[in-house]
């Protein structure tokens, strides 16, 4: 487990180094994908990186990336998902809230991950003995600098922190925050959301719209390894992976601890 958690975290932060490359540049190829969502070439180049490294390293595991979802037909109870550039749009506007994405599920369940934001500098990963971490330094691929370990904080019921997108916020969830007590409002774009929780800056994070099973696995394994959970919105089951299409239904990343509410 621990080759495959260095070959994962290997693999993000050259893609990231990719994807900087293509950002740092005056200008950029953007095209649309075929359900209008845009498409650069660092989100292409970014998933030959990954998807070569992780086929060269690991053969035997099954492979699901954005950029390829449409050729896969999972059959698989263990396999590698992979958003390479998760926040596009986040990219396109030059913020620097997107991430490169790559986790393994087994049995449905994210238990691996990492997430790296190469613009903010920032990279959250599990660790293959258990638990979760924030990398800090030079993000060397050939060794792990300094290490902070993540643990959630203990929520106060009645001064939640909240998490929200900054490109999908809408009246549906904003109705929904309203019905928690509330002290302060974070926003963040990507699976960035999930790592704010992870690293006890936030307690609460209520998706109510699209999402894909790329952009919220790795962000889930990470949060997951500091003592958090995310739940179907409807039912508050766990959220499960290896869905038909890996679309999610709307969901709730928290801890444990703050009360859902029903009704």
């Amino acid at each position: 487990m621990a080759a495959l958690q260095d070959t994962m975290r290997r693999l993000a932060i050259e893609a990231g180094a990719a994807i900087m490359a293509i950002y740092e540049r005056p200008d950029m190829d953007v095209r649309e994908k075929s359900d209008a969502s845009p498409v650069t070439e660092a989100d292409e180049a970014a998933d030959r990186i990954i998807s070569a490294g992780l086929r060269a390293a690991f053969p035997d595991i099954a492979l699901v990336t954005e950029e390829q979802a449409a050729s896969h037909d999972l059959q698989a109870s263990r396999f590698f998902i992979v958003d390479p550039l998760d926040g596009t749009k986040e990219f396109i506007k030059r913020r620097g809230d997107f991430t490169v994405n790559i986790a393994l599920v087994e049995d449905g369940v994210p238990v691996q991950g990492v997430v790296y934001a190469p613009a903010k500098g920032r990279m959250f990963h599990t660790l293959a003995e258990g638990g979760a971490v924030e990398e800090q330094g030079a993000f060397d691929p050939e060794a792990t600098g300094a290490t902070v370990p993540l643990q959630m904080r203990s929520p106060d019921a009645g001064a939640l922190i909240v998490v929200a997108s900054k490109s999908h916020r809408d009246a549906a969830t904003d109705a929904y925050i309203a019905r928690y007590t509330v002290a302060d409002m974070r926003s963040a774009g990507s699976s960035l959301k999930f790592c704010l929780l992870a690293a006890g800056e936030a307690d609460f994070y209520p998706r109510l719209g699209r999402t894909m099973e790329w952009d919220t696995a790795a962000g889930h394994a990470v949060l997951a390894a500091a003592g958090g959970e995310v739940l179907d919105f409807d039912t508050h089951a766990p959220l499960r992976y290896g869905k038909p299409g890996y679309a999610n239904p709307f969901f709730i990343a928290r801890h444990p601890d703050v009360a859902l509410v029903t009704g």
